[in-house]
């Protein structure tokens, strides 16, 4: 029987005999290099042959791919979160952009709005006879929305720390209910720190029912020191303009300034 024949058992390159002996012993004297690389997926008996993992119940596993899907999955689920709060987080703040947006103007005067605890200053204004001024009005009107809009006045001239009225007109032509909310700015930029609005209609829904047509009043003034600040002295031609949009649910109105 040589070797390899039926008798023998080929362990890598050599072959021994099958069975316990000297050359089983010798065998597993060797060197590791000797011994025969163990099929993926198989168990081996010894040094020698390889057996299926299914034979005494082993499991092979790498524990660094094991932790590298971990740190996978924690990843993912934290991303995930951070994509939904980011998500909620914007809806919120497109409902809560007006109020605040108002809120902030009524605390600050930014924007010409007329700040809490201004009604004392209005009563006790007194008004710059000498610097007169010229307002002018301009209505326009976002593409979603179908109103004809437009100021009752083109013009009107007033004085510093005096108090004027002015009047917009809007139309609903459709055959169904629209509302709609406008926005403003005061141009030259400058001058927009002293305009001042007691009452209008910027940020609140206004509803228009079909062909339904409604004025809408602007009670101004422009604040005393206007006429002491030394930037304004070449400034005598403010312009009032507003824009209405349609409100839509998740509308995000431009932020009102001076242009």
């Amino acid at each position: 029987m040589g070797p390899g024949g039926p008798g023998w058992l080929r362990c890598g390159r050599l072959g021994v005999p099958a069975g316990p002996g000297p050359f089983r012993a010798l065998l597993r004297a060797l060197p590791p290099r000797w011994a025969a690389p163990r099929p993926q997926g198989t168990a081996g008996y010894g040094l020698c042959g390889a057996a299926p993992l299914g034979a005494r119940g082993l499991r092979s596993a790498n524990p660094f791919t094991r932790r590298q899907e971990e740190e996978w999955r924690r990843r993912n689920r934290s991303a995930l979160a951070y994509i939904a709060a980011a998500a909620v987080g914007m809806v919120g703040m497109s409902y809560a952009a007006v109020p605040l947006y108002r809120l902030y103007c009524q605390a600050t005067g930014l924007g010409g709005t007329a700040g809490a605890g201004r009604s004392a200053a209005i009563e006790s204004m007194e008004p710059v006879r000498e610097r007169v001024l010229r307002v002018t009005f301009n209505a326009d009107v976002h593409s979603s929305i179908q109103w004809n809009f437009r100021p009752q006045q083109k013009e009107i001239y007033v004085v510093p720390g005096e108090t004027a009225l002015a009047f917009y007109k809007a139309k609903n032509p459709t055959d169904k209910p629209v509302i709609g909310i406008s926005t403003y700015n005061v141009i030259p930029f400058e001058a927009g720190q002293y305009f001042n609005k007691i009452q209008c209609f910027c940020f609140e829904e206004q509803r228009l029912n079909p062909q339904e047509e409604v004025d809408m009043p602007v009670f101004f003034y422009i604040d005393p020191e206007f006429a002491e600040d030394p930037k304004m002295a070449k400034v005598d031609l403010i312009t009032l303009s507003y824009t209405f949009f349609e409100a839509k649910e998740g509308l995000k109105l431009p932020l009102p300034g001076y242009q």
